[in-house]
């Protein structure tokens, strides 16, 4: 950690407040959704960390299924465009899904994930997002269960990378600028 730690600006959430509020949102779930069938979709890489540790904390018999969707692909911006690489092992019809998400800003691939869970037949549809990047918001997506509301930083740790380092890092962080300006 010590290595990454020197790539850090400074850590926005602690691991102590993470685990906390993750707890909560546990809490929350458990709470609204008593008796029902509810499938949690983990938005691979970056969610992982946040829908382990929620899985954790829902008192509920949940399933668990993945999806690798992204709009950035190794880039710093939104490309605008969604790619599904890969697709739910299992069907969601009839069933309670809440979307899993380390961090949302632009809110574009939830806007397109949503309503195609939605026309695959599932019960409802809502997001858990661990970071709300709202700053950068272009598409309007309503988001039940919120960690965190973060600042318009470049956001590492805890399932968030940059070039796919710096995701195991267990706080929340800010990248300094120089490391992804580099050339």
């Amino acid at each position: 950690m010590e290595q990454m730690m020197k790539d850090i600006e400074h850590v926005l959430v602690s691991r102590e407040r993470l685990d906390a509020r993750v707890r909560e949102i546990g809490r929350q779930i458990t709470e609204d959704y008593a008796g029902r069938d509810v499938v949690l979709v983990g938005i691979l890489k970056g969610a992982m960390p946040f829908l382990c540790d929620l899985m954790r904390a829902v008192d509920l018999p949940v399933t668990i299924d993945t999806m690798c969707v992204s709009s950035y692909g190794s880039g710093t911006v939104s490309s605008g465009s969604v790619n599904i690489k890969k697709d739910l092992d299992k069907d969601i019809r009839g069933k309670d899904v809440i979307i899993v998400e380390d961090i949302i800003d632009t809110g574009i691939t939830m806007a397109a994930l949503v309503p195609l869970l939605r026309q695959r037949g599932a019960s409802s549809v809502e997001l858990a997002i661990c970071l709300d990047k709202k700053e950068r918001r272009v598409k309007d997506v309503p988001v039940k269960y919120v960690g965190f509301e973060v600042p318009d930083e470049f956001i590492v740790g805890y399932g968030c990378d940059y070039a796919e380092k710096y995701r195991n890092l267990p706080e929340v962080c800010t990248l300094k600028s120089e490391v992804y300006t580099r050339a």
